[in-house]
């Protein structure tokens, strides 16, 4: 350890001067911005470095349990082995919206042994390093909305941590911290070190009855038209003979009657570009892809979908244009049928109803490609990234503001979601790549991951393998704060691009100095000057609660480039024939073409709007049946 004062190394490896000193932004020599990566250090019953200190040469020691990493262009250091108390960080990886991840492990030193102390990322602490608020202090800042919506949050959380053994990280009230909407944790406890009182007694998991005592203590201070039915609640977690689903339908139930009460709109914008490197647009996105008005009209403020297809330009368009239809098509259905129930659809079923709809799409293109004959890489697919905001009515609020403000996010491959406000950028998905499968399976950190060659490569797509192997990661949000949710292939996404550009770009959105439709140009010229290998596309939802905006205009379809066009290759995919190469004797003519296209369309949409509703009436009978009889009625 040192006590000199240290510098910042620039994260440019080719940087002649690269050592800064600590508070500048750029380095002095080549003017590369630089990287503030504050840590969070843990280990077991270890005795931290005091503040001031530099640790390893390369760490500084800015607060209590909180580094600075002087040398972020370098990996940390990864051990061969390492403690059990990792692993959760590693299991739990899908939770990162929520929890820390791994960054790396403190080199050992003549008091500390290899793979005990190690540093946690993704912690809740502001650009400068200093930790975000305790749930507790600010409690009483907060909206009722906003409070409950973090019991949900918790509530959440409560059976993936308890079946890591790490439940406990949740009774902690300085652990648990919040930014915005986002409830975040420091780190994770061992249950078996907070619980056992000694060596011989029995460890006990934390119970309900625990979390509930915890959630008292705030609550006390709630305000008094919500503090009455959560203690309500809380008196029933501590009953042993109550299931958790009980107490998540009553927690939901009074989080939706809270976002009701407030007033939503939500505008949507698309666009895709094929980009400067590439002949064909293998994205596809709604609402741009052409479809039926009527279909338009109906979802124009509620579905948002962004497919990126894989397969080459003989099959990825196809995939992703076909994806784009039938979601569309079952979306409009789903809303139907939640409109015409009289009672909530539970977030489980809505969950199971769209997870149904992404493997109706995954067979349809599966289906095709066993047709054609296609195997391995020459199997077309698409990534799917899909946000439906569900419109429902609870029958205790009017009927004008009755919208739960339900948000439901469903990704496949690496096309992601983010959530941005004037103060934030929140990544919302997960990438299925190899790089979170090594992580998720507890064989690799992250950074350490992301050292392999084969690190972005795809673990799962729509429509590359048959429905019992897909697994769409699926989520819901309440909108309760004015932001911008961006959907985006990784035409995009990629190298960070969203990261290092969302402050400019949603600061000019909320305070309308650009429209959506400009905006989301503008996010696809960006990718086209700093990527530009790929297409890419984006859709844009601006969400309004804290008043009413002006009824929006049906966007108008930003297609640039001939996106919307197949090629000659991909439309002979929708005739179900063979790959072969092309024959110069055997050109149909231009009107035939048309109409092969637009059969071979209608043919899709029909047995995917037909697949989907059988899978509907299996899963919700009783609903299936009230929307057949408001459609069809008897005579």
């Amino acid at each position: 350890m040192s006590d000199s004062k240290p510098q910042l190394c620039c994260p440019n490896p080719s940087c002649a001067a690269p050592l800064n000193p600590l508070g500048t932004l750029a380095c002095v020599s080549c003017q590369t911005p630089l990287v503030y990566r504050y840590l969070w250090a843990v280990g077991q019953r270890l005795e931290l470095p005091s503040v001031g200190s530099q640790v390893a040469g390369r760490y500084y020691v800015t607060a209590s349990q909180i580094w600075l990493d002087t040398q972020p262009g370098l990996m940390p250091d990864v051990p061969v082995e390492w403690s059990d108390d990792v692993l959760p960080y590693l299991h739990l990886y899908p939770q990162r919206l929520h929890l820390p991840e791994v960054y790396g492990f403190c080199p050992p030193t003549d008091t500390l042994q290899e793979g005990t102390l190690f540093l946690l990322e993704n912690v809740p602490l502001d650009a400068k390093g200093n930790l975000l608020p305790a749930i507790a202090h600010a409690w009483t800042q907060a909206t009722i909305l906003r409070q409950v919506y973090w019991l949900w949050q918790l509530l959440q959380l409560w059976t993936p941590l308890l079946e890591q053994g790490v439940a406990s990280s949740l009774l902690a009230t300085e652990n648990i911290r919040v930014e915005g909407w986002r409830v975040r944790l420091c780190q994770l406890f061992n249950d078996n070190d907070v619980l056992a009182v000694s060596s011989e007694a029995a460890v006990l998991a934390p119970t309900l009855a625990d979390l509930a005592n915890r959630w008292l203590e705030w609550i006390a201070t709630a305000k008094s038209d919500m503090a009455e039915p959560l203690q309500a609640l809380c008196y029933q977690m501590r009953d042993t003979s109550v299931e958790l689903s009980t107490i998540a339908t009553q927690l939901n139930q009074l989080l939706l009657q809270q976002a009701a009460q407030r007033p939503l709109r939500v505008q949507i914008v698309g666009a895709t570009d094929t980009g400067p490197q590439r002949s064909h647009n293998e994205d596809a996105c709604f609402p741009v892809t052409p479809t039926d008005k009527a279909h338009s009209e109906a979802l124009a403020s509620r579905l948002a979908i962004v497919c990126d297809g894989i397969g080459g330009h003989e099959g990825g368009e196809v995939a992703s244009q076909t994806a784009v239809r039938s979601l569309t098509l079952q979306a409009q259905a789903l809303l139907a049928e939640v409109e015409a129930q009289t009672e909530l659809v539970s977030p489980e079923l809505l969950m199971q109803q769209l997870e149904a709809s992404v493997r109706v799409v995954n067979n349809l293109i599966a289906g095709q490609n066993d047709t054609q004959g296609r195997e391995d890489r020459r199997r077309m697919g698409t990534t799917l990234v899909m946000a439906l905001q569900v419109p429902q009515r609870l029958s205790t609020i009017d009927e004008a503001t009755g919208n739960g403000h339900e948000l439901y996010l469903v990704n496949v491959g690496d096309s992601r979601a983010y959530w941005m406000t004037a103060r934030y950028c929140h990544l919302l998905t997960v990438d299925d790549d190899v790089t979170t499968r090594e992580v998720r399976l507890g064989r690799s950190l992250y950074r350490e991951a992301l050292q392999r060659p084969d690190a972005g490569a795809l673990t799962q797509a729509i429509g590359t393998r048959d429905a019992e192997f897909l697994h769409p990661t699926i989520q819901r949000f309440i909108l309760e704060e004015d932001g911008v949710l961006l959907l985006c292939s990784d035409g995009l996404s990629d190298r960070g691009l969203i990261e290092a550009s969302w402050a400019e770009h949603t600061d000019a959105i909320l305070k309308g100095k650009h429209s959506l439709e400009l905006a989301a140009k503008n996010w696809i010229d960006l990718a086209n000057q700093k990527n530009g290998h790929d297409n890419t596309s984006v859709v844009l939802l601006r969400c309004n609660v804290s008043s009413a905006l002006p009824e929006p205009s049906l966007p108008r379809p930003t297609n640039r480039r001939g996106e919307s066009e197949w090629s000659a290759a991909s439309r002979a995919l929708q005739q179900d024939e063979p790959v072969a190469a092309p024959s110069s004797g055997s050109a149909r003519s231009p009107r035939s073409r048309q109409l092969l296209l637009l059969g071979g369309l209608l043919a899709f949409l029909l047995i995917g709007s037909g697949i989907g509703l059988a899978v509907w009436s299996q899963l919700n009978p009783t609903g299936f049946h009230q929307f057949r009889e408001r459609v069809l009625p008897r005579s």
